[in-house]
């Protein structure tokens, strides 16, 4: 392994409505291909939490998590994570998730903007993608300012679908004002952007964000970057964190971020 501090900070269990597999054999595949550590971010989407009773998903996901860690603490550092998903769409809820445990890492997201289903499922043309692309940056920076949590995951999620699934190229520079805002929240409210390496495993073919997106935020004074696989399946726990790890390398890091207590911790790259 080229890197000593291989962490995976991004991952989902059986206890994620699209997990498949448990926090135990999660632990098992990064213990057993020699991670430094692994965080277990089970789903919260907050748009959703009373309709579907997302409670006792995420309470059972402490409860797993707290038993792995008890397993593996002399092997692997299981941190305990949670993924807040769509927090400015019920505020409320996203409160209430986080005060259910002790947490060490609070992704936030955005996989749907307010009345719209999960970009995986909204069809994309010439015409409508600026429209939806200029609401998701507006709907993040609402995000950001909420400042609910740790790190920002998948800066440009809808790209999965937009470039990788439908085709359609998007050039940064006619969204940089708005990324950039978001960007310059980010570093003022001293937190983290992530490199999601799912899309190295998808017809995309690249990280989320990219290199560009992530040497414009430590041109603006990021400082913390953390990496995550988002893994639905034990098999994929690690996948991509290296090359993640290469291109931080690159924008010019000689660390990334893993959160334990919600303090961030830089590692050394190499």
């Amino acid at each position: 392994m080229k890197y000593r501090f291989i962490s995976d900070s991004h991952t989902h269990s059986e206890c994620s409505f699209d997990g498949n597999d448990s926090v135990i054999m999660m632990c098992e595949q990064a213990s057993g291909t020699g991670l430094y550590s692994i965080t277990i971010t089970d789903h919260c989407e907050c748009n959703e939490y009373y309709e579907k009773n997302v409670r006792d998903d995420i309470e059972r996901s402490l409860r797993d998590i707290s038993k792995a860690r008890a397993m593996y603490s002399d092997r692997l550092r299981v941190y305990t994570g949670i993924e807040l998903g769509q927090p400015v769409q019920d505020e409320k809820a996203a409160r209430e998730a986080v005060s259910l445990g002790y947490y060490d890492f609070i992704l936030g997201s955005l996989h749907n903007l307010r009345g719209e289903q999960d970009f995986y499922f909204l069809e994309y043309t010439e015409e409508n993608t600026d429209r939806l692309l200029r609401r998701y940056f507006t709907e993040m920076l609402e995000l950001v300012d909420q400042n609910m949590f740790d790190c920002l995951a998948h800066f440009d999620y809808p790209l999965r679908y937009i470039i990788g699934n439908s085709g359609i190229k998007v050039n940064y520079k006619d969204y940089q004002e708005m990324t950039d805002e978001i960007l310059s929240a980010l570093v003022r409210n001293d937190k983290a952007l992530e490199i999601n390496t799912s899309g190295l495993r998808q017809v995309i073919g690249r990280t989320l964000p990219d290199i560009e997106i992530l040497k414009r935020f430590r041109e603006l004074g990021g400082k913390y970057v953390t990496l995550g696989s988002d893994a639905h399946r034990w098999g994929d726990i690690g996948s991509g964190i290296e090359q993640g790890l290469d291109l931080l390398s690159r924008c010019g890091y000689t660390h990334f971020t893993v959160y334990d207590r919600r303090e961030p911790h830089l590692l050394p790259i190499m």
